[in-house]
């Protein structure tokens, strides 16, 4: 008996430690949509699209790096890190989240106000990291937990603001009818999040001191804009119908 509530006692703590950071930035922004706040239903199954992303990009990724091996570029070079991390990594994992946030979402008439595509993607996109982080957390430990938390975690969350700010906008364009501009803003807004994600792994990945700076100025960088602009959007949200 005392053994099993040993074990159990753990493994709630790796749970805590794996998904808190998560569930804090989900409330962050869920405090922050002021108009009209979303179901929590809904803000359940963006968060379901997200660990659903995460097993298809697993699939898709193991594919990419399979198809990346037989490729005459090698995998230990700067090309190499950088195909993988912006092509097979960011383009998979990004592509993945908001088409399947776009399939729940796009025609909900609960998105009714241009805040409501941050929060979408936000959602979704920390669902992703969540399961992600739990699976870093029980194979590596806990020693992990809070450079994740610190890191990936709003790294994930960085780059979900920057395409929830196009989403919205491409909702409303649409919503008024010009299609030129919805495909414009959820190009731009997916190629942003790429750009930043293959950014940000790539730094992380390679070893150096240059990288190292380059990763904490990204970082930083991120941090502030993001946060600025989850401010921005929330102040000067609108409805769309």
């Amino acid at each position: 008996m005392f053994i099993m509530t040993a074990f159990d006692t753990i493994l709630w703590v790796y749970f805590i430690a794996a998904l808190a950071p998560a569930i804090y930035l989900m409330s962050y922004i869920y405090r922050q949509d002021t108009i009209e706040s979303e179901s929590p239903a809904l803000l359940l199954r963006c968060v379901g699209r997200g660990v659903l992303a995460a097993l298809v990009s697993m699939i898709l990724e193991m594919a990419g790096e399979s198809l990346l091996k037989l490729s005459p570029v090698r995998q230990d070079t700067l090309l190499g890190v950088m195909i993988l991390n912006f092509v097979v990594v960011g383009a998979v994992e990004e592509g993945t989240k908001y088409f399947l946030m776009g399939k729940l979402t796009w025609r909900n008439p609960e998105f009714n106000c241009r805040f409501d595509g941050i929060v979408y993607s936000a959602f979704t996109s920390l669902g992703f990291a969540a399961f992600e982080n739990v699976e870093y957390v029980f194979r590596y430990g806990l020693s992990v937990a809070i450079p994740r938390a610190f890191l990936s975690i709003p790294g994930h969350l960085g780059f979900s603001v920057i395409f929830g700010c196009f989403y919205g906008r491409a909702r409303l364009a649409a919503n008024e009818g010009r299609n030129g501009k919805m495909a414009f803003e959820l190009a731009f807004g997916y190629i942003l999040a790429v750009f930043l994600h293959g950014t940000y792994d790539t730094c992380a990945t390679i070893q150096s001191s240059t990288s190292t700076a380059v990763f904490v100025a990204v970082v930083v960088v991120l941090y502030i804009i993001v946060f600025r602009l989850v401010k921005h959007e929330s102040r000067t949200d609108r409805y769309i119908d």
